[in-house]
């Protein structure tokens, strides 16, 4: 006994939307599938682009809230660097004699200790 390849359709499965919808598929898959897909990724487009700048233009608003003012007086604080002074600075310092210290820990922390 032989049997078909493809399966006989039941009637109560010919009338549904899926049924329907799978038959038209097969005849005109670019307008069922391919168009709706590549208009939902064209609209995302359009959409994520509003969306990515408003992001940046935030961004933009958050590092430029320095005044003018401040701008200006910013760098009048700063102590001017000489790299041979900030050598012998260094090199005046003992650092042979040192002690090391532990942090305390908080409670219920481990501290390390074995």
């Amino acid at each position: 006994m032989a049997f078909q390849s493809k399966k006989f359709p039941s009637k109560a499965n010919t009338n549904t939307f899926a049924a329907k919808y799978r038959a038209m598929m097969k005849k005109h898959p670019f307008l069922l599938f391919g168009l709706p897909f590549m208009s939902v990724v064209v609209a995302g487009s359009f959409v994520l682009t509003p969306a990515a700048a408003i992001r940046y233009e935030k961004y933009d608003r958050k590092v430029r809230q320095v005044s003018r003012e401040e701008e200006l007086g910013l760098g009048q604080r700063k102590r001017r660097v000489d790299i041979r002074e900030e050598y012998y600075r260094l090199a005046a310092k003992d650092i042979d004699n040192w002690e090391q210290k532990r942090v305390e820990r908080l409670k219920g922390e481990s501290d390390g200790l074995l």
